[in-house]
């Protein structure tokens, strides 16, 4: 599917949930890989959630989205990182 025919319209603003196990440098980690794609991320905007024994960490960062390009960078980096365990 191209961005032509894309069911989203860019810019919009795209929330991406991330988890990983909670440990130190997890939210760092994760957003320094957001803000490489996304410079302009508000960092205060950032939602963090703790599971309910505290084992796992989800983060809701909302971006600006600039095109389906950027979208996948995104995903595809945070994807390869070694403490993500899940995407949404």
């Amino acid at each position: 599917m191209t961005e032509q025919t894309s069911l989203i319209q860019y810019p919009c603003d795209f929330p991406i949930k991330i988890m990983g196990k909670a440990q130190p440098g997890f939210t760092q980690a994760m957003l320094v890989i957001v803000k490489t794609h996304a410079p302009d991320f508000n960092e205060t905007t950032l939602e963090a959630r703790a599971s309910k024994n505290g084992a796992y960490l989800s983060l809701t960062c909302t971006i600006r989205a600039q095109s389906r390009t950027q979208l996948d960078s995104l995903y595809q980096s945070l994807h390869d990182h070694p403490m993500v365990s899940m995407l949404l």
